[in-house]
């Protein structure tokens, strides 16, 4: 059975259709707005505006800056509204009659002086020369600010900060009761003073009001540190617009210091700047795959080697002869580490023997520089000669584990190493313990030698250095770099945990003097007495170093320092990452990739 159909005619507006369903304005707005007589509930915000209402006699210039980095969000809103001079010049006449006409009654009547009422007079008088002649002007100021939390508690406790901030410079504050919605209005940037709650200023006490007292790190160019925790503005820098490009990292354990200077490395590689690594844990390995950098494992029984007497080749200002002078110096320093100490003879014999051991080879001050890397000898040319000298025989026996046996293999060696990539890692971490102190020095010294044969911008990042700092030959050699790396347009990062360790050595203290830039990250108990004297930082700052987070710390340029946090984009974090959890996904996803390629 079919039931019949009926159609219903519905009339429609189509003017419906035409209206905009959902515009900006309902984009940005807060789901809710509620005004109370002492805050407004902006969303899941509450809101609350403040106005000073009293200032001091004298105001000492950037009396803001406490209140203004306060790591609270917050708005601060200045109105400064001029007054007519004649105006003024009229009220302070009819303020000095009223004034003088009660310090004679006083006098009349035999009181004693009031002190008040006499500086009263003697400000008056002042103001009304000046204004006179043109030398002030008078304003109406207001101030207001505005604060923002998640709960009342949190406002609370940034209202007892600011009061405890102002009143203890004599500046008070109130929250404007009843008026919450003009408070906020005032602070948005709608140019409108509608709390209107003014205090009569002349020129010099206004003046002292100046925002922008923050410590800023922002330059036209540089590279990304971090974000500075006081006013959320990026700390920009360029190490080597300094008058040095050498900076110290000191850091406890797990506080992000390789974190940070990986993320520095990374930025500078792709502003062209080559960055050599000296790594005691093989922590840079990763990033040097990541970036197509090379990673030199340096061990006994590695098959890269270096040769410490390898020599640079000389440039077109080099001395000859002061090259070959200093190298045979250095060389008597790592001889004096790997013989567990040199007496004043033995000193004088290694010194005679290195000078013959080059002569043999043709290589002395008066031959052809460019015939030096062909004839460059190696260890057991100079026990050769060692061996043939008169009061040598003790220093003999003690090189022959040097140059025979398993330390062969590596002091015993040409080197073999090719630095021909933007990022250079040696990694030392395999080494014997009680060799790796040498082989730093080694290493370092034929970083050295490169950096002084082509002169262009580089890096040299010199990882947990408290190792090379144990014998004062390394220690004076570091600082070497660390005081002549400007010549050769070099920045060294000098990076320790052991601050205590690295300050014993006077050269320690002279690495820091010399570096334009520190970084200081979280530190233990046990050291942050020798930074704070090292750093002269404030009881605040100290504390701030004892409670900080991965990551964050103070960051020095100059005569310039800020509270810093360090930021890596998830692209920057995959590359340069720590966490062995996530090297080991990243490394598995590698592999997993390589395969899909190779099919």
């Amino acid at each position: 059975m079919n039931l019949p159909f009926f159609k219903k005619t519905v009339d429609i507006d189509e003017d419906i259709f035409k209206q905009e369903a959902v515009n900006i304005k309902d984009i940005i707005a807060p789901p809710y707005i509620g005004i109370s007589q002492d805050h407004i509930n902006l969303g899941e915000k509450i809101v609350k505006s403040f106005f000073i209402f009293s200032y001091p006699r004298f105001l000492n210039t950037g009396w803001m800056s406490s209140a203004i980095n306060l790591n609270v969000p917050m708005d601060i809103a200045f109105f400064i509204h001029p007054v007519n001079s004649a105006q003024i010049l009229k009220k302070l006449r009819s303020k000095v009659t009223q004034i003088s006409s009660e310090l004679i009654e006083r006098q009349n009547k035999g009181l004693i002086r009031d002190p008040a009422l006499e500086t009263g007079f003697q400000d008056i008088e002042n103001l009304r020369d000046k204004i006179m002649t043109a030398q002030e002007k008078m304003f109406q100021f207001g101030l207001y600010i505005t604060v923002f939390g998640k709960t009342a508690e949190e406002i609370k406790e940034t209202e007892t900060t600011l009061r405890s901030i102002f009143e203890s410079r004599l500046i008070y504050i109130k929250p404007a009761l009843f008026r919450q919605k003009e408070g906020f209005i005032s602070t948005s940037p709608y140019g409108i003073d509608a709390l209107s709650v003014h205090v009569p200023m002349d020129t010099d006490p206004l003046s002292t009001t100046f925002p922008f007292v923050s410590f800023d790190l922002s330059s036209n160019e540089g590279i990304l540190y971090g974000i500075n925790r006081r006013n959320n503005s990026l700390v920009l820098f360029d190490r080597f617009s300094l008058e040095n490009a050498n900076m110290v990292v000191f850091a406890k354990s797990g506080s992000g210091k390789s974190y940070a200077i990986k993320l520095e490395i990374l930025r500078y590689l792709m502003w062209g700047v080559d960055v050599i690594v000296v790594d005691p844990e093989n922590e840079y390995e990763f990033l040097a795959d990541g970036v197509g950098g090379n990673f030199f494992k340096i061990s006994l029984t590695s098959d890269n080697h270096v040769n410490p007497f390898d020599l640079p080749v000389p440039g077109p200002d080099d001395d000859p002869e002061d090259i070959l002078r200093s190298n045979i110096i250095n060389l008597v320093g790592l001889l004096r580490i790997m013989l567990g100490g040199l007496s004043a003879e033995e000193d004088s014999i290694i010194d005679q023997a290195l000078a013959e051991t080059y002569a043999v080879r043709d290589i002395t001050p008066h031959s052809n520089p460019n015939t030096w890397q062909e004839n460059i000898p190696i260890l057991s040319d100079f026990a050769q000669i060692l061996e043939s000298m008169t009061g040598a025989e003790s220093l003999a026996r003690r090189l022959r584990k040097f140059t025979q046996g398993t330390f062969a293999s590596f002091f015993n060696q040409k080197t073999n190493i090719i630095m021909d990539k933007n990022f250079i890692v040696f990694g030392i971490r395999d080494m014997e313990e009680s060799l790796r102190p040498v082989a730093l020095f080694i290493v370092m010294r034929y970083i050295w030698n490169i950096i002084r044969s082509e002169m262009k911008k580089r890096i040299l990042v010199v990882d947990e250095a408290w190792w090379l700092m144990q014998s004062e030959d390394g220690a004076s050699f570091l600082f070497g770099l660390v005081k002549r790396g400007r010549k050769y347009w070099l920045g060294v990062t000098t990076i320790t945990q052991d601050v205590e360790d690295f300050m014993k050595s006077s050269y320690g203290k002279a690495i820091i003097t010399n570096s334009s830039l520190q970084l200081l990250l979280k530190q233990s108990s046990a050291s942050i007495e020798s930074v704070q004297k090292v750093f002269n930082l404030t009881e605040q700052e100290k504390s701030l170093l004892l409670s900080a987070n991965v990551g964050e710390g103070l960051f020095f340029a100059g005569k310039k320092h800020v509270d810093i946090s360090v930021k890596a984009s998830y692209t920057e974090d995959q590359i340069i990452t720590t966490s062995p959890g996530e090297v080991e996904k990243i490394k598995e996803a590698r592999k997993k990739l390589k395969i899909v390629k190779d099919l």
